[in-house]
């Protein structure tokens, strides 16, 4: 069982817009079946973890519909709506404390850390995060939010063109030491 952490990039290193925005990314050129793509990562993720603003985003952009089939942990300090049948379940728990429940969940499949660099940091500084999959799209954003706002030493495993992105795929080697 991995626990990865799949997401898209600017080239400057930021997955989303100071406005929360993704609309840089939904208009680049990818194929769904090709390398390094959603379909074939999502076939092998038995839960996933993901912060309440990548939540209510998923939400929003998705019209209130819940296309996850797997078992989501959503953490957050506040009440949020969860779509009639959806296995959502909100959480302020310890990340090491989740990540149980996760792996035990996924009945044996890999682990999804869905957006938000800051969570994917809380499982790295819990020694719990494997790998880190991004997918580098050919635009500069300048600001917003972070991939991981974490030092980290990472392993390049694999590498892959997906027509417009520039795909990799890492492991987590440690934290890397703090720097001033």
């Amino acid at each position: 069982m991995t626990t990865h952490y799949y997401t898209a990039s600017s080239l400057d290193g930021f997955i989303a817009t100071p406005e929360h925005s993704l609309d840089w990314l939904l208009k680049q050129d990818i194929d769904e079946n090709g390398p390094m793509a959603y379909p074939g990562f999502i076939s092998g993720i038995g839960a996933l973890a993901m912060g309440a603003s990548t939540y209510e985003w998923v939400m929003q952009h998705e019209n209130g519909v819940w296309s996850y089939e797997q078992p989501t942990w959503v953490f957050t300090h506040r009440q949020l709506s969860v779509p009639a049948g959806a296995d959502v379940r909100l959480t302020h728990g310890e990340v090491p404390d989740v990540h149980a429940a996760m792996t035990e969940a996924a009945g044996g499949k890999d682990l999804w850390i869905v957006g938000g660099g800051d969570l994917a940091g809380q499982f790295a500084d819990a020694g719990l995060l494997d790998e880190v999959w991004l997918q580098y799209a050919p635009v500069t954003l300048g600001a917003g939010s972070p991939v991981l706002p974490r030092m980290l030493d990472l392993e390049l495993l694999d590498v892959a063109r997906n027509r417009a992105f520039l795909c990799g795929r890492y492991r987590v080697l440690r934290l890397a030491p703090n720097v001033k």
